[in-house]
């Protein structure tokens, strides 16, 4: 890894540490550059602004959930299995300490701010992963959803509804046991509404 990118990985690492302890508004440069034991000018020389960081941050995680979800659709699997598939892929960053800390961090930040959400999901391809995965099984004549975004919002909230809000609020990591079973309920709920 070159030096400067190095240095940005402690930059942003540093800042994820801050806004976690001191929220977005308490955080400050200083302390950051302090953290990633740079100074404040190359601090600046990568990120122009604590905005700017912040706007780095929600990247990273978008990022960390979009690849997550990079899986082919598969018409040989049978349905459950796929969806089953499906929901691990969700699943996985939820049972992942990094991803639910920094998201912890983030929803704190993005409450606050109206913009600073609107911005997160401009950057997640989530549902619409999750709506074209429910719309070739439909097609495909193994799932009745007449419009797959609603099945596919449905879907994520089962899931997220048990593994995700409650777990983010309480500062806890679901284990894996724990997440099958919620994957596992989702998936025969899921069926029961939209299986043939």
């Amino acid at each position: 890894m070159a030096v400067s990118d190095q240095k940005k990985k402690q930059i942003v690492e540093a800042a994820i540490a801050e806004f976690q302890e001191k929220g977005f508004a308490g955080s400050s440069m200083d302390r950051i550059s302090e953290r990633a034991q740079v100074s404040k000018r190359t601090v600046y020389n990568h990120f122009e602004s604590k905005e700017v960081l912040f706007k780095a941050i929600n990247q990273c995680l978008a990022d960390q959930i979009n690849s997550a979800l990079e899986l082919a659709y598969d018409p040989d699997m049978p349905i459950r299995d796929a969806l089953v598939r499906l929901g691990w892929a969700e699943g996985e960053l939820m049972v992942n300490p990094c991803f639910m800390s920094l998201a912890r961090m983030i929803m704190s930040e993005t409450i606050r701010d109206p913009e600073l959400a609107a911005d997160m999901n401009a950057r997640m391809t989530k549902l619409t992963i999750f709506a074209e995965f429910i719309e070739r099984a439909t097609n495909e004549g193994k799932l009745k959803a007449e419009d797959p975004s609603v099945a596919a919002e449905q879907f994520l909230g089962l899931i997220k509804s048990r593994s995700f809000y409650p777990n983010i609020y309480a500062a806890r990591v679901p284990g894996r046991e724990e997440m099958d079973k919620v994957i596992q309920e989702s998936v025969d709920l899921f069926l029961a509404k939209y299986g043939i």
